[in-house]
């Protein structure tokens, strides 16, 4: 007999949220093998068994919250046949017990048997238990069969007649009417929310804006992406170019690079820049370690493995932790302006933006150039109006002159 417990996931992070059992009670299970999907803050984690043997019980359910070291399902000895449960139903019969039970097991069973197989994602487990859908039921739209949200929520929202008696009489018209739709928060879109608050409420967050022109940068790239791709097998974007920027603007205001403690103020040393992705879950901010020491491929390889991480859901604690400061792109969803809110304990972010042609003046002439706004987000507590402008104008400069971040890289 073994417990399976929620191990140490962080030392900030103390529950987590049952995304998905794995195995169920009668199922075999062999020692290392993953048992649950648990949901944090931050990431998915899988938990493994320690023992070998078969499940005998759970003791939470999908969408519960559990806290570390608490136990959350038994695994005891045997060989795993599941064929313990529909065997004992006659024996039942004959020593007089009601009928019904023994039939309904088997039903019950083979019902979650079906949603088991059911390839779908946490987040539509989720909503199809709250609105009493059979996942076996759902056609999705991937090609894979993996059942999404999308794919829910178009089944339809009305639960089937036995279930729902114990809905409250209030919002059913509300959800039957087709007027609304109603989704439980994910534990982390509830955590982004919460941290997005304390953000604005514990900072005093500014925003400057500057505009870069970028055709060096385009051109370059386009002079240089095919022979980049030949020698580094990754290919040449924007982002590289962005991330040696603001490197080189933080070694020149440092403060930027720093984060508040109590009355302190910490400069860090290092060059940990935070690259925002979004992904199905919401945004994650994967960093890129010791920016200042990588080169061009090198961040782009480190960006595109951390981007492919995050959609997978595969980013683990250490990937996301300790950056000391982040770069968001909102033009990759065609944003023009925006005002990117501090990541954490930092007291910069910067937000970039679409790529647009406008008429620019250029000397005594009028241009046609592909200009893109960038902001920068910054707590006035530690930085004056001084350091955010520069720390913008020398990003701006070095993009507009992008051959001197190669020869500096």
């Amino acid at each position: 007999m073994a417990d399976i417990i929620v191990p140490e996931l962080a030392e900030s992070i103390t529950e987590g949220t049952i995304a998905q059992w794995l195995k169920q009670p009668g199922d075999t299970v062999e020692k290392g093998e993953f048992i649950v999907e648990l949901e944090t803050d931050k990431v998915n984690v899988e938990v493994i068994s320690e023992e070998a043997g078969v499940v005998s019980e759970l003791l939470a359910a999908e969408g519960d919250t559990v806290q570390v070291g608490q136990v959350i399902a038994v695994v005891g000895a045997g060989s795993g046949s599941n064929t313990s449960a529909p065997t004992a139903a006659p024996e039942a019969k004959e020593e007089t017990k009601a009928p019904e039970a023994p039939k309904a097991a088997p039903v019950a069973e083979e019902t979650s048997s079906e949603q088991d197989r059911t390839i779908a994602s946490p987040a539509a487990r989720k909503l199809a238990r709250e609105k009493g859908i059979n996942l076996s039921e759902i056609s999705p739209v991937d090609p894979m069969g993996r059942v999404r949200v999308q794919d829910v929520s178009a089944h339809g929202s009305a639960p089937t007649p036995a279930k729902a008696a114990p809905a409250p009489t209030a919002s059913a018209p509300k959800e039957d009417d087709g007027r609304t739709t109603r989704e439980k928060m994910s534990r982390r879109r509830q955590t982004i929310a919460t941290r997005l608050l304390e953000v604005r409420q514990n900072t005093a967050m500014l925003t400057t804006f500057n505009e870069i022109d970028m055709t060096n940068v385009m051109a370059l790239r386009s002079r240089k992406k095919d022979q980049f791709f030949e020698q580094n097998d990754v290919r040449l974007g924007f982002m590289s170019f962005f991330t040696k920027a603001v490197v080189a603007a933080l070694k020149k205001y440092p403060y930027v690079n720093s984060q508040i403690d109590g009355t302190d103020i910490v400069k860090n040393n290092f060059y940990d820049i935070g690259i925002a992705v979004s992904t199905e879950g919401g945004l994650v901010v994967p960093i890129v370690r010791d920016a200042d020491r990588k080169n061009f491929a090198e961040i782009e390889a480190n960006i595109g493995e951390l981007a492919k991480k995050a959609r997978d859901n595969k980013l683990t604690l250490s990937d996301m932790s300790g950056g000391s400061f982040t770069i968001t792109n909102g033009g990759v969803f065609g944003s023009l302006m925006s005002t990117p809110i501090l990541n954490g304990t930092q007291v910069g972010i910067l937000g970039m933006h679409t790529i647009q042609k406008r008429p620019i003046a250029v000397g005594n002439e009028v241009e046609i150039r592909p200009m893109m706004y960038i902001a920068l987000s910054y707590d006035h507590r530690v930085i004056d109006g001084k350091d955010s402008v520069g720390f913008l104008k020398t990003v701006k400069e070095l993009l507009e002159s992008p051959e001197d971040l190669l020869l500096n890289s």
